[in-house]
Order: structure tokens, then C-alpha cells, then sequence
């Protein structure tokens, strides 16, 4: 693989995981349990999208097959095409797995876009710059509500924690770097994530010290979304988001 395969590569993950999380916090629109929590939702999907536009219009300018726009790359890949990372493409569920999903992406996306700032590709560091000031609002919205259910009642504690013991064998693969993100951090283009997890459990610590949850004990082990190994949520995910597009190819509005 060339170095602009790896780049390319590398800002799909990025599209790719911003995308999926922007569609499963959608599916939330008229159904969250407050009309609050609905409009936050929507708008954070919502931003999210627009990072993920912004990354995979990137990326089809270094794409040199049909993937050449991004549409084409949201919408006509299949799913062993896409690389996001798994903790995304999870189910809604209830509000407690969704809160505690995006806090755990909101905690780690932080660090990473104040450290892409400083990559030495202006296109990469011109999305992370823009993307920061989105996710830190994310972040202080997921972290209050943490602490609200968590140390809230008897029954919004339990359902948080449950969660939270549900979803942290994903966070793993936050931090696991393969060799396309390995050689780009060294010349100083990506981010290697293994210096983002000590950043990332020290929020996670904080605001759980603050919700009275605890960290679970087993080891966040599941890997392979970066590349193309997901679970089976992904496809049906998919068959949603690409509907339109599948059924009446090219189609404008």
C-alpha cells in the first residue's frame, strides 16, 4: 500500500466512525425520552455529519476509483468496505447505552482532534480544528448527563453502570494502532492513538469518580472495525442509511 492509500485509508476511518454515530443518534429524532434530549441528540448527529463530511470529501480526493465523491463513498460501499470503529455502529438501545457510547467517543475524540490539529496534512488539521469546537460541546453534554443518572436514583445508576460494563470491551480499539496509522504518526500526518487512552481514562475516571460508577474489570477486547470486520449491527445499519441511494441509483433531489 502507498503512501497515499494509507492516508486515504486513514481519513475513512475517521468519515467512516463520524458517519455511523451520526446515523445511529438520528434514529433517535422523535423518539428520545424529553423533546431536550431529542433536539440535543439530533444536533450532536447532526455535527458529527458534517465532520464526516468533511473527512470523506477528503478522501475522495485521494480516491483514484469510483469512490471519487462522497456520496459514492457513504453510499455505495458495502459493509467490509467501511472501517469505523465497532463502539459506533452498537444499537440505540436505550438512552442509558447511547449516553454511555457517546460518552465514551465524546471522550476520546476530544484528545484526538487537539492533537490532529497539529498534523502536518492542512487538510486533516483544518477538519480537526473545526471538529474540536463541536465535540467539547458533546463532551460537557454527555459528561453532565453521566453524572446526573449515575448519581441520580437507585434504577438510573444501575442502567448506567450496566452499560457501561456492556460497552467497554469496544473502547479497546480506540487505542489500538495497525501500521497504517503506525507510519503516519511518524511522519507526523496522524494521530497515534495509543497516546490518546491516558487522556481519555483520566475523563472517563473523573466524571465516573463524580456519577459513583466504576470502572469495569475485564479488558476491552474486541477489535477489527478499522479493518472491515464488524459486527452483524453494521449491515442493518447500513441497509437504512443506504436505501435511497440502492434503490434508485444516482438519484437527486
Amino acid at each position: 500500500m502507498n503512501q497515499h492509500e494509507v492516508l486515504k485509508q486513514y481519513v475513512l476511518r475517521q468519515g467512516d466512525t463520524s458517519l455511523i454515530l451520526a446515523q445511529r443518534l438520528c434514529e433517535w429524532c422523535g423518539h428520545a425520552p424529553e423533546l431536550e434530549i431529542d433536539l440535543a441528540l439530533s444536533n450532536i448527529g447532526l455535527d458529527l455529519l458534517g465532520q464526516a463530511r468533511n473527512f470523506l470529501a477528503y478522501a475522495a480526493t485521494l480516491s483514484d476509483d469510483k469512490f471519487d465523491d462522497e456520496d459514492k463513498i457513504a453510499f455505495h460501499r458495502d459493509e467490509r468496505e467501511f472501517c469505523n470503529l465497532l463502539l459506533v455502529e452498537q444499537p440505540n438501545g436505550g438512552f442509558n447505552d447511547t449516553l454511555v457510547r457517546q460518552f465514551f467517543m465524546d471522550a476520546y475524540h476530544v484528545p484526538l482532534y487537539q492533537a490532529l490539529i497539529h498534523s502536518r496534512d492542512e487538510q486533516l488539521s483544518a477538519i480537526a480544528e473545526k471538529s474540536l469546537k463541536e465535540v467539547l460541546y458533546h463532551l460537557r453534554f454527555s459528561s453532565n448527563w453521566m453524572i446526573r443518572l449515575g448519581d441520580g436514583s437507585e434504577v438510573s445508576h444501575q442502567k448506567i453502570q450496566q452499560s457501561v460494563n456492556q460497552l467497554w470491551r469496544f473502547t479497546g480499539e480506540l487505542f489500538h494502532a495497525d501500521d497504517i496509522e503506525i507510519a503516519l504518526a511518524k511522519t507526523g500526518i496522524a494521530v497515534d492513538p495509543r497516546t490518546l487512552h491516558e487522556q481519555w481514562l483520566a475523563t472517563v475516571t473523573d466524571i465516573f469518580d463524580q456519577a459513583t460508577l466504576s470502572i469495569p474489570d475485564q479488558n476491552a477486547y474486541r477489535l477489527g472495525g478499522k479493518q472491515g470486520l464488524h459486527t452483524e449491527h453494521l449491515g442493518i445499519l447500513l441497509t437504512e442509511l443506504q436505501f435511497v441511494q440502492r434503490a434508485y441509483p444516482n438519484c437527486e433531489w
